[in-house]
């Protein structure tokens, strides 16, 4: 499967932009991943669950999240990005 349109919310820009430059770019290399495979094993991509159970995530390291909905089948998009707080 492969993504082929990403929206993203002005809350995920204005979150974006606030990121170390470091973790910008390397989100931006995340997201090539994952237009490429949504699902592969180094994004660790997974349901949300609760108030939040139409939510997805991905990793974008150890500590940073990218918190996603799919639109419909290869569309997506990105509500927020941040540390583990994006799921408050």
């Amino acid at each position: 499967m492969e993504i082929t349109r990403i929206e993203v919310s002005s809350r995920f820009k204005k979150s974006f932009r606030r990121l170390p430059p470091k973790i910008q770019r390397k989100t931006i290399s995340r997201i090539k991943l994952f237009k490429e495979n949504p699902f592969d094993s180094q994004l660790r991509t997974h349901p949300l669950s609760g108030k939040e159970k139409e939510c997805w995530s991905f990793w974008i390291d150890y500590r940073y999240r990218l918190k996603f909905i799919f639109l419909n089948g290869d569309e997506v998009l990105f509500l927020d990005i941040g540390t583990h707080d994006i799921y408050k």
